[in-house]
């Protein structure tokens, strides 16, 4: 008897379980745009190049083009679709669109998903292959903008909005830093009280 050649899997995107039957062969970019219809992540390349195509999977940048759906399953997915809160765009959204991130927009889903990653990997303290001084006690690189162009390269913009991309990330991974801050003060006051 032949082995299967598909199997029936379950997907947790953006928060929710989607079950769903599929070719062994079907990468997670097609489960997502041709059957669970999440048309916001897109199709450039095919070949993993362009980055059109990132999600996050488990919070961690994967170019959905080249993962295999069977291979997703049980992991976390987030697709351009999960990460605003409802109607209230997400930090990273709001500055693509407040400083002109985006041209043609058909690149913006996977640099957006891309951001969110970058954002976190600095904070963290990842180092990039620009990152001066890699020694942990070092501490967390300075995001500059040849940081960021770095760290984004993965993902590309044929209209050519990496200045004002740049910038888009720049001020976000700002908000966040100074978020994280303010959230630190309240514990730390509460704790004292």
């Amino acid at each position: 008897m032949a082995p299967s050649t598909s199997s029936v899997i379950t997907l947790h995107i953006n928060g929710e379980k989607y079950t769903l039957p599929v070719d062994h062969r079907t990468t997670l970019l097609d489960a997502l745009r041709e059957h669970l219809d999440l048309t916001g992540t897109k199709k450039g390349c095919d070949q993993g190049q362009c980055g059109a195509c990132t999600v996050l999977l488990d919070g961690r940048r994967a170019v959905s083009c080249l993962q295999l759906a069977v291979a997703a399953e049980g992991r976390a997915i987030t697709t351009i679709e999960g990460v605003a809160d409802g109607e209230r765009l997400h930090p990273v959204q709001q500055a693509f669109l407040d400083l002109d991130g985006y041209q043609c927009g058909y690149c913006t889903p996977g640099q957006i998903c891309s951001a969110l990653a970058v954002i976190e990997e600095h904070a963290a303290g990842w180092p990039s292959a620009v990152t001066d001084d890699i020694r942990p006690e070092a501490g967390v690189p300075a995001l500059t903008a040849e940081e960021i162009r770095e760290r984004m390269s993965g993902n590309l913009c044929r209209c050519g909005a990496y200045v004002s991309i740049v910038r888009a990330v720049a001020r976000a991974a700002e908000e966040a830093a100074e978020a994280d801050a303010a959230a630190g003060e309240s514990e730390v006051k509460k704790v004292a009280a």
